[in-house]
């Protein structure tokens, strides 16, 4: 499968050469890697025999392996943790020894403990579960090429996308497939509290953290510690989502910032060449947690992680989870990204082994550095035609339309918005004949139409109106799959509607304020709203809905439909935004009220 892809643009507001300025943004330029299907060897060949396999992968500069135990001793020995331990002894009173015992049991509690046993257990199981609920594990050999070389050159940062909690077994998985080293993954503490698992996941590779540890000095100082000589020794890609957690909404989170600060300051104090950042998009057909996912956003308790739960899990075994598509972007050298933009001399100024906080350039690097990272989880991410389904059919749904669609409509509709996908640059896997395989029973019941609103209020069964609600956000979420590739043209969209005139700089001003608005909402890079600007324009002229001169902003005689499309994907988040903005003002009437009584 080939596809195109869009990249972000480094432009300023004025006037735009499309030869010259954006060239790089034609889809028509970016040649996408070949997929391979790791799954069609394993369906022809014995697990067993796949899962005992010779593994020898390439290691950073050719050195040994690290055991657990070593990296252990290294850790405690440090200077950097000792300096803490002996802050922390002075400040509360108590013994070095003491402190040093207490980092000790953090340390136990947090490393992993690898082992290729486990490793090659996980290998038999997983391709009997990948077999049955998948058809499909497709991967990209160009990008597998591409992390084999950066791996023995320099220490690797694996990044994955975070939709599903199969994203790091799926990552191992092809590692070890590709005869790569398994990663060291950072995991929540969640899974500790299942019993046997807890510890296999150990033994596979997860190292566990606390989800926050607040002003802890003495466990930051274990935890950095622990992931930095991780990363200067290089035993093996260190692995972390740069999203915190799994999207339940599969729409990119803002990116956190606490590890990557930790795994590029061995750079920085010049103990590292250089570290290689590695993006990974995982797209799903479907994922697992889809209906529990909806149900978590409607306000039903989270189950709690265990191994009970996770036997009790296995009817999805009967399920069919379509096609995943891992694509392996190309490495970020965090060397050639500070060029020019960091001084690391300032790191010579105090011993390396003194914490310090990362200064304003510093943080607005890696800032910068982390919704790149996730920019380009989002082009590489590989879109299915339900994706495109789910906004026509949640449009059609939003405005009521009692009649539905007729396949027929629907049809024509999907072809519309894949060739204008195509325009923007999405990274499509379109099989011939699929409206007759989508059209499942959860589709139909939202092709039926929207039907009459006081009929879903006059329910009486509170369960069919959550079921019919868990429905509507599982379709959402797949549309928000997509939501990188119009976001930008849609935000123009919706400027071109608000704004007082054509002229170029009123439009502007809509679109940088819609910009800010939802600046949080959207991975929109800090500082981007011209670039971002000048990039919504290019599509939208590029896809005829728009002809732009030097100060006007003008909708073609066929750009009505487009625009009216883009800006109905905003239209649940512009509601959105005004109720909360209602909910805030009223609560401050009412608190105005309280103080003034």
């Amino acid at each position: 499968m080939k596809s195109r892809g869009v990249s972000n643009c480094g432009s300023q507001f004025g006037s735009t050469t499309k030869s010259r300025r954006f060239q790089f943004l034609d889809p028509m330029l970016k040649k996408r890697d070949d997929f391979e299907d790791i799954l069609e060897e394993r369906r022809h060949s014995s697990d067993l025999r796949y899962a005992l396999k010779c593994y020898t992968p390439v290691l950073y500069k050719g050195l040994s392996p690290c055991r657990a135990s070593e990296l252990k001793s290294m850790v405690l020995q440090s200077d950097q943790l000792q300096y803490v331990i002996n802050q922390v002894s002075k400040e509360m009173g108590r013994t070095a020894e003491e402190v040093q015992a207490e980092a000790s049991t953090i340390l136990d509690e947090m490393a992993h403990r690898l082992q290729i046993s486990t490793v090659r257990f996980f290998a038999f199981t997983l391709s009997k579960i990948f077999k049955t609920l998948f058809r499909s594990i497709c991967v990209n050999e160009e990008g597998i090429q591409r992390l084999q070389q950066a791996i023995h050159e320099h220490p690797v940062i694996l990044l994955p996308s975070h939709r599903s909690y199969m994203d790091f077994l799926l990552m191992s998985y092809v590692l070890y497939t590709y005869d790569l080293s398994v990663p060291v993954i950072a995991a929540g503490m969640d899974f500790m509290g299942m019993k046997i698992v807890g510890e296999m996941l150990r033994m596979s590779g997860a190292f566990f953290i606390r989800r926050s540890f607040g002003g802890d000095k003495l466990y930051w100082a274990v935890f950095s510690e622990y992931v930095q000589i991780m990363v200067k020794s290089g035993f093996a890609p260190v692995e972390f989502f740069l999203e915190g957690t799994r999207s339940r909404t599969a729409k990119s989170l803002t990116p956190k910032l606490g590890l990557l600060n930790i795994v590029i300051d061995p750079f920085l104090k010049g103990e590292v060449f250089d570290i290689s950042l590695v993006p990974v998009s995982i797209s799903y057909e479907r994922v697992l947690e889809e209906a529990l996912y909806a149900r978590e956003l409607l306000g039903v308790p989270k189950p709690k992680e265990s191994t009970s739960g996770l036997f009790k899990a296995r009817k999805v075994l009967s399920e069919d989870y379509g096609s995943i598509h891992i694509y392996f972007g190309q490495p970020v050298s965090v060397r050639a990204l500070a060029e020019g933009k960091v001084n690391r001399c300032q790191f010579n100024l105090t011993p390396r082994h003194i914490p310090r906080k990362p200064g304003e350039e510093i943080q607005s690097f890696v800032n910068d550095l982390a919704y790149r990272l996730v920019r380009s989880q989002e082009e590489n991410m590989v879109l299915t035609p339900w994706v495109l389904l789910a906004f026509l059919l949640l449009q059609n749904q939003a405005v009521g339309n009692e009649r539905g669609m007729s396949l027929d409509e629907l049809t024509e509709q999907a072809a519309w918005v894949r060739d204008l996908s195509r325009q923007f640059g999405a990274f499509l896997h379109w099989p011939g004949t699929v409206l007759s395989v989508l059209l499942s029973g959860t589709i139909e019941s939202l092709c039926a139409g929207g039907g009459d609103k006081q009929d879903v209020l006059a329910m009486t069964s509170e369960e069919e109106l959550l079921n019919r609600a868990v429905i509507i956000l599982s379709c959402a979420s797949y549309r928000n799959q997509a939501l990188h590739l119009f976001i930008r043209p849609a935000l123009l969209a919706v400027a071109i509607q608000a704004a007082s005139s054509n002229k170029k700089q009123e439009v502007y001003n809509s679109f940088s304020f819609l910009w800010n608005m939802f600046s949080n909402e959207f991975i929109l890079c800090p500082g981007a709203a011209v670039q971002d600007f000048e990039e919504a324009c290019y599509l939208l002229v590029k896809s005829g809905a728009l002809q732009i001169s030097q100060q006007e902003i003008l909708v073609s005689g066929r750009g009505h439909r487009t625009l009216a499309f883009l800006a109905n994907i905003l239209d649940p988040f512009l509601e959105g935004y005004q109720v909360r903005k209602g909910l805030a003002n009223k609560t401050k009437l009412q608190t105005n009220t309280i103080f003034s009584d």
